[in-house]
């Protein structure tokens, strides 16, 4: 096994099993709207999916468009959000967000990384969720379970988000871009654990880098 970086030339082989191992991977927020899908990638911060999930069809339905959003109240939103983490920072974010929508973009989520990320409580992961699963463009959207998977199985060698996501635009297959965020993400949850990797049933072992056992 070679120590150096997995290649170009290999990086599709490595998608090839990871989509073989995990066929179902995708967007596992449930939303309606670009809107409704940039609300719920700004509350999963630090929690779950599946526990945003839960409280979303409440929010959504209460605030149906950033109008909505931009008049609530925050202890309102707190409320219904609060079974998730950091849900007083979160629904003072979504307030802003809206607020900012509002004011400055017709009401409208736009389209490009620059005008997401000046919306309040926006950072670079999740204006590139927003993009790839809103709008349909190929992104990497780095978060934990990104940076770990792809620095420890060596589709990239980097100490920090943006660095691994351009190491991983460069090595990947730019019409693959967003299979490959939904896949490491996967096999990050179900095998490629932080303290203790699953590398004996591991689908890309023969292609890892840096295997824990």
């Amino acid at each position: 096994m070679s120590s150096k970086l997995i290649t170009k030339k290999e990086a599709p082989e490595v998608l090839d099993l990871l989509l073989e191992a995990y066929p179902e991977a995708g967007c596992a927020l449930h939303y309606d709207t670009v809107f409704h899908l940039l609300e719920a990638v700004m509350l999963s911060a630090q929690t779950t999916d599946v526990s945003v999930n839960k409280i979303s069809p409440e929010l959504f339905s209460r605030y149906p468009g950033p109008e909505d959003m931009a008049g609530a109240s925050q202890a309102d939103v707190e409320d219904i959000i609060r079974s998730i983490g950091l849900y007083k920072n979160k629904a003072k974010n979504l307030i802003a967000m809206s607020r900012t929508l509002v004011k400055d973009f017709d009401g409208e989520v736009p389209g490009d990384l620059d005008s997401l990320m000046k919306l309040p409580g926006v950072g670079r992961k999740t204006a590139n969720v927003v993009l790839a699963e809103g709008f349909g463009e190929q992104r990497i959207a780095v978060d934990t379970h990104v940076f770990r998977v792809s620095n420890r199985l060596g589709l990239a060698d980097e100490k920090d988000v943006l660095s691994t996501e351009k190491r991983l635009m460069r090595v990947l297959p730019d019409d693959r871009w967003t299979q490959a965020h939904h896949l490491l993400i996967f096999h990050g949850r179900r095998c490629c654990k932080a303290r203790k990797p699953e590398c004996s049933s591991c689908p890309v072992l023969e292609h890892c880098r840096h295997p824990q056992a």
